[in-house]
């Protein structure tokens, strides 16, 4: 019994999980979606600039892009968030001033640029070849195809692949307490964590998962379900009917 009660109070202290969940909500929340929107605008701008790059028929293009990809997509991401979360600032490169944040951003943005280069260049690089040859022959650029045929078309294909990336950059948001953040700053797992401490017990850290995994796995539904539909063939079209004239029905 005792080993029991030692085993609940450890991971399953209610009263703590419920305090901790309501400064979560009220606070960590917000700063977790903060910073894995910030991360995500990041790597939305990162990868599709690499993803051109990687296409490039130059190959001074196309080489520093691959590095980059194969770096960021390489290192563990605690050491690309020491990297540069801590780095730049130590290095005098203080582009965010003191807002721990933009360096937390831009770090898991860069990392999230990596992956998401590969998922552009894969869905630019679906759009069929064909309707691309049409598109030149009707006179359209390269730089017009691209920007009226190619991107609408093979965005619009790994839509579910980029929500599911949003996921994971939600769950890096929690290397960010490797930086220190003061106050008012802190996102889900710093709190939870400082309440660990505070408390001597990991119930603060289960209250984090819980509210993580009403995050995350509701958006894993809502992706594979997109996924399915956009993967399923669409029905064909109901046949319209012609109009009959009024010369038909004489």
């Amino acid at each position: 019994m005792d080993g029991l009660k030692r085993f609940l109070d450890t991971f399953f202290d209610l009263p703590l999980i419920g305090s901790t969940l309501a400064q979560l909500l009220t606070e960590g929340l917000l700063n977790t979606l903060l910073l894995a929107v910030l991360a995500s605008l990041i790597g939305l701008v990162v990868g599709i600039l690499v993803a051109a790059g990687l296409m490039s028929r130059l190959r001074v293009v196309r080489l520093p892009c691959r590095v980059y990809v194969d770096i960021l997509r390489g290192l563990p991401h605690i050491l690309t968030v020491y990297l540069i979360g801590q780095g730049l600032p130590l290095a005098g490169l203080t582009i965010f001033g003191t807002w721990t944040y933009g360096y937390a951003g831009l770090a898991i943005g860069l990392m999230e640029g990596a992956y998401m280069a590969e998922i552009f260049r894969s869905g630019f690089q679906s759009v069929d070849s064909g309707i691309v040859e049409a598109a030149r022959s009707l006179g359209l650029s390269h730089l017009r195809t691209l920007r009226l045929i190619v991107v609408p078309i093979g965005v619009r294909r790994i839509l579910p692949a980029l929500t599911g990336q949003f996921i994971l950059v939600v769950k890096s948001t929690a290397l960010v307490y490797l930086l220190g953040l003061a106050a008012g700053q802190r996102e889900m797992f710093a709190l939870a964590q400082d309440s660990a401490v505070n408390n001597a017990s990991l119930a603060p850290l289960v209250a984090a998962g819980l509210l993580y995994l009403a995050i995350t796995v509701p958006l894993t539904y809502v992706v594979n379900a997109w996924d399915r539909r956009m993967r399923e063939p669409q029905s064909p079209r109901r046949k319209i009917r012609p109009v009959r004239t009024a010369e038909a029905l004489a």
